[in-house]
């Protein structure tokens, strides 16, 4: 591990993130390829893997974005929180207004609750919208993270953004088959199944450049990028996520993995940053 993280230290800042985020892309895949191994899955499992998913989010947007923000911001009182507090609002409006103008369909809803503007569009191009949504702020934490430690930033450091970037892909393998296991239900193939699951993450390494790319340029807003990014985060737990594992009877197996994942990210923080 130290080995990876020193390699990834010598990298620069927008080729490290790219290629975290690559890796991240690739467990969305390798997540949505188990559609070659199963054509179904107990809901009880299906929930608990969201549940996962949404406790690493709600994990890596206090331990590796919300803490550090706060920490690298100069002050005392509410004048150091406020570049925290700012961004973290500014996230939440982001992932906000997307969904008010992007028709998206959260993975556990029927057909006529999709949400954004009203279209005719096929129910799995609407799934994979709302995942693609829900991995804009993921990638553009891990670009921000790498931005932050090639400046040599307090509260920004390779092995955070490499614990960033290992807690998101281990959440991305279930995410991925949480895709692609519905539409395969549906009767679609396996194939198209595995390429529309694999799809929604396609956009982290493009926001984790932008991400990067962005601090390298303006150093000053990244307390605020890694707010924004964590306010982005728990806006899609809140309003998708959590949700989505709560219309069934298995919530109680949703809310585990919610903890589960919750752990295994604070540990990777902790331990790695």
């Amino acid at each position: 591990m130290n080995d990876l993280m020193e390699w990834m230290g010598s990298l620069g800042a927008v080729e490290a993130a790219l290629i975290a985020t690559l890796f991240t892309w690739m467990m969305t895949a390798l997540g949505a390829s188990l559609v070659f191994v199963f054509s179904d899955m107990h809901r009880k499992w299906f929930d608990s893997m969201l549940g996962f998913t949404g406790g690493v989010m709600v994990a890596a947007s206090f331990w590796s974005l919300l803490s550090p923000a706060i920490e690298m911001s100069p002050g005392d009182g509410f004048a150091k929180v406020w570049p925290s507090a700012c961004g973290f609002g500014l996230g939440a409006l982001f992932i906000y207004g997307l969904d008010r103008l992007t028709p998206h369909l959260h993975i556990n809803f029927n057909k006529d609750e999709a949400e954004g503007p009203e279209t005719d569009w096929h129910r799995s191009t609407l799934l994979v919208l709302a995942i693609t949504l829900h991995n804009i702020p993921e990638g553009l934490a891990v670009g921000v993270l790498f931005g932050g430690a090639a400046l040599g930033l307090d509260g920004a450091s390779v092995g955070a953004a490499v614990a960033l970037a290992i807690g998101i892909g281990i959440q991305n393998f279930p995410e991925g088959f949480a895709v692609s296991m519905p539409l395969r239900r549906q009767g679609v193939s396996a194939a198209r199944s595995l390429w529309f699951g694999q799809l929604s993450a396609v956009v982290e390494p493009v926001a984790a450049v932008i991400g990067a790319v962005a601090v390298l340029q303006m150093q000053v807003i990244l307390p605020y990028a890694l707010a924004f990014a964590a306010g982005a985060m728990i806006y899609v737990v809140v309003e998708e996520v959590i949700p989505e594992t709560q219309r069934d009877k298995y919530t109680d197996f949703a809310t585990l993995g919610f903890i589960g994942g919750f752990l295994v990210m604070m540990a990777l923080d902790v331990g790695l940053g």
